[in-house]
């Protein structure tokens, strides 16, 4: 190339526009979802301790286990245990309709909305529901 040809191609690299970031752009239900379900990803890897720290319990004795009894069982420990029964079903439930989008199916606006909506309200509801068949089956109430 001459040297008149790599000053142009220089200044045409130069004049395109910058990349636009996360400022730029208006959040939308998608954006949010998906970074929440690499959070609830990362979330279930650390839980997965608390199950690994059950069946440790379990299998070294009654006192070792009244001791998980004792933290799961405070308020703490239910608040921990909800927001780990919550970010199972929303990161199953992510992963469902991200499984859709890879049919190839679901790509209208409107489909994308319902799926995203969905994939938020079902969660809540699934970890409510399960909740309460939890309290109502040990006699809570």
């Amino acid at each position: 190339m001459s040297d008149t040809s790599d000053k142009t191609v220089n200044r045409e690299i130069h004049q395109r526009p910058l990349s636009p970031h996360i400022q730029i752009y208006r959040w939308t239900l998608t954006m949010f979802l998906s970074i929440l379900h690499r959070a609830t990803g990362v979330a279930l890897y650390a839980g997965t301790l608390l199950l690994v720290w059950w069946l440790m319990a379990a299998a070294t004795g009654p006192e070792a286990f009244a001791v998980f009894q004792g933290v799961a069982g405070s308020w703490i420990g239910r608040l921990v245990l909800f927001g780990y029964t919550w970010a199972l079903f929303h990161h199953m439930f992510g992963g469902i309709k991200h499984f859709i989008w890879d049919t190839g199916a679901g790509f209208e606006l409107s489909a994308v909305e319902w799926i995203s909506r969905g994939a938020t309200v079902i969660p809540i509801l699934l970890t409510l529901i399960s909740w309460v068949l939890a309290y109502k089956f040990m006699g809570a109430f």
